[in-house]
């Protein structure tokens, strides 16, 4: 069984992933009844299917508490990937049971700690089928379809595995036409990027096309 990994007085504990098939299957079905429950409707459109055996980051906009979950629902029911997912550090000591769904933490008050943290994230990616859920905002922050920022982890990470698949993924949570909100996920496709470039445009032309994905998604609604 994983363990936490010792902090320092100033950063706590990282906290691996620990996996249990079991709870993810029993889960699973909560979390379907759980946003059906909650949400007028649930709409998914993806123009993203990994071919037999891809590695894939997807990186979405983070302006709910439901990301937490989407994460979970889209891997279960899309994708079928060995997937994991980073989840900051006071989130995941509230909510441990996110680490046997394949979660970790990442402390982003710590240079350190977050580096600690985007190094499993790239040992994860050597696991067969792996696949890698961040929110590259890093914090919650209101829905906008422009002026998105990334913490520089996913260039980072980016230019460390060449062979990975960058696709974003646009959330839209709204009650135009009901009293209960409707949810709205667009998964994109294959971000091209030449890795050689610095991480700060790396990170542009992420930050881009997920811009790009949710204004689609405001003039389709």
């Amino acid at each position: 069984m994983s363990t936490p990994i010792s902090g320092t007085p100033d950063s706590p504990p990282f906290l691996p992933a620990r996996e249990s098939r079991l709870f993810i299957t029993v889960f699973d079905l909560y979390c379907r009844w759980l946003f059906w429950r909650r949400f007028d409707s649930v709409r998914v459109e993806t123009e993203y299917k990994p071919a037999d055996g891809q590695k894939t980051i997807y990186y979405l906009n983070h302006s709910s508490w439901w990301d937490g979950l989407i994460p979970f629902l889209l891997n279960e029911k899309y994708f079928h990937q060995n997937a994991r997912g980073m989840m900051e550090d006071t989130q995941l000591n509230r909510y441990p049971f996110f680490r046997r769904m394949g979660v970790f933490s990442i402390n982003l008050s710590s240079a350190r700690s977050s580096m600690q943290s985007l190094r499993y994230a790239i040992r994860s990616m050597d696991r067969p089928n792996a696949a890698l859920y961040i929110y590259p905002q890093g914090r919650i922050v209101p829905f906008s379809t422009d002026g998105l920022e990334f913490k520089k982890g996913i260039g980072w990470m980016a230019k460390k595995m060449p062979q990975i698949d960058l696709v974003p993924v646009g959330i839209y949570i709204h009650t135009k036409e009901s009293d209960k909100p409707r949810l709205e996920i667009n998964v994109g496709s294959n971000v091209s990027v030449s890795r050689n470039k610095p991480t700060n445009d790396i990170n542009r032309r992420l930050e881009d096309e997920l811009s790009n994905l949710l204004q689609r998604m405001i003039k389709a609604d």
